[in-house]
């Protein structure tokens, strides 16, 4: 795993794993950056050595400052399902603004969705077809990434920190059923995914079971199969949501972010 110090940029940084994410990038010693649009808030709830920029992923003309020279980013975004704060306006446009904002930038781009987003029907149908929509764009995007997927918050028993990845996105009931793991290891996994090689282009559910915290993650990272290249859905997903049916405006995103695919052998040309 390369240990080199990174400039790393956190969007939805005062939230409950956004926080977590700065103070691990922190300790781990990279150089943190807080987009946030209250500055007086993020002080109050960031650390001393965080950075703090001033943005807003709804407003595109905000975040060019907040990317220069950034290494690698973390996205941890989460609406509150209402009006500006909506699922299409945060989760999926604030992500696709953000990417939006890098020409001539190659950043590490780790992005946290959530456990059950290929669920269709669903309780909770309208968020997760955005994130989904979300990890879709970056895909697309051609920039190194890796997409986590988390159980759900903070209801794992005291014995449960065995970290587990998992692909296919299988677990759709929208319960703690489908897994459950605690912030501060989303957070620890988000961080550490920056700079393992074995990473990249990868897309998982993260879940904990029984067990002790793992003392190193790369075997996790690397059991893991990487997406085809070019592909819009992760390794093993259910091909259960037509480009064709999708809005306009979203294959729009698409076509305006999407990279070449390069194949091995032109990487030798």
């Amino acid at each position: 795993m390369t240990t080199a110090p990174m400039t790393v940029l956190v969007v939805g940084a005062t939230g409950s794993i956004g926080r977590l994410v700065v103070a691990e990038s922190i300790a781990r010693g990279h150089t943190t950056r807080a987009l946030v649009r209250d500055a007086a808030k993020g002080r109050r709830r960031l650390p001393a050595e965080t950075q703090i920029v001033v943005g807003d992923v709804t407003d595109p003309g905000t975040l060019p400052q907040a990317v220069n020279g950034v290494d690698a980013i973390v996205l941890t975004l989460g609406s509150d399902g209402t009006g500006h704060s909506s699922p299409e306006n945060v989760d999926y446009a604030g992500v696709r603004n953000v990417l939006a904002a890098l020409p001539g930038q190659t950043p590490r781009i780790v992005l946290m969705t959530a456990i059950g987003v290929t669920a269709r029907g669903s309780a909770y149908h309208h968020l997760l077809d955005w994130k989904r929509r979300s990890e879709r764009v970056v895909r697309a995007s051609g920039l190194p990434y890796t997409i986590v997927r988390p159980g759900w918050f903070d209801m794992n028993a005291p014995d449960e920190h065995r970290l587990v990845f998992l692909q296919g996105d299988t677990r759709r009931s929208g319960s703690p059923s489908d897994g459950v793991i605690a912030r501060e290891q989303i957070a620890q996994v988000l961080v550490r995914a920056l700079t393992a090689p074995e990473a990249a282009r990868r897309t998982f559910e993260l879940v904990a079971e029984q067990g002790p915290v793992p003392s190193d993650m790369v075997p996790l990272f690397a059991a893991l199969e990487p997406d085809a290249p070019g592909a819009l859905d992760a390794v093993r997903d259910e091909d259960n949501m037509p480009l064709t049916r999708e809005p306009q405006r979203v294959r729009d995103d698409l076509d305006a972010v999407r990279a070449p695919v390069v194949s091995p052998a032109d990487n030798h040309r």
